[in-house]
């Protein structure tokens, strides 16, 4: 037999040339979005238990007083777990008012919200860009809890 059939019969170098195409294939489509998705995953689960964190710890610090104003303490504690909370509003009654002296309805909820920024690996290639943050990847977060 010859050198030349020998080597064209024996393809064990075929495996190595494709497994380097494969390995290419499953790092850039397949792990970098997963990384992506697991961090996102990781920021919405943080803000969203510092939202139900700042929740509680409002249930202690109660806005309202008798006559349905709404007084915030002094101090009041406007970011938590590296979150800043924004947007603070009470609201009374079943209609989502806002409090006041003439609206003092019950239930009483109080709303409030975080921004959370993604900052995905993939976003640096335009296809994954259009894909991860279509229009921004800043997100708000919004949140109410009721408390009387």
């Amino acid at each position: 037999m010859s050198l030349r059939r020998c080597l064209i019969r024996d393809q064990r170098g075929a495996v190595a040339l494709e497994t380097m195409i494969v390995y290419i294939f499953l790092a850039s489509f397949l792990l970098v979005p997963l990384a992506d998705v697991a961090a996102a995953g990781f920021q919405f689960i943080s803000a969203w238990s510092a939202l139900r964190s700042f929740g509680q710890y409002v249930q202690y610090y109660n806005p309202l007083g008798p006559d349905g104003t709404v007084t915030w303490r002094s101090g009041l504690q406007t970011t938590v777990a590296g979150h800043s909370i924004s947007n603070l509003q009470v609201k009374c009654g079943d209609a989502g008012a806002t409090c006041s002296p003439s609206n003092i309805a019950s239930p009483k909820y109080i709303t409030f919200s975080t921004t959370i920024t993604l900052a995905p690996i993939g976003a640096r290639v335009p296809f994954w860009k259009s894909v991860l943050c279509p229009t921004s990847c800043t997100y708000t977060l919004a949140y109410s809890e009721r408390f009387q």
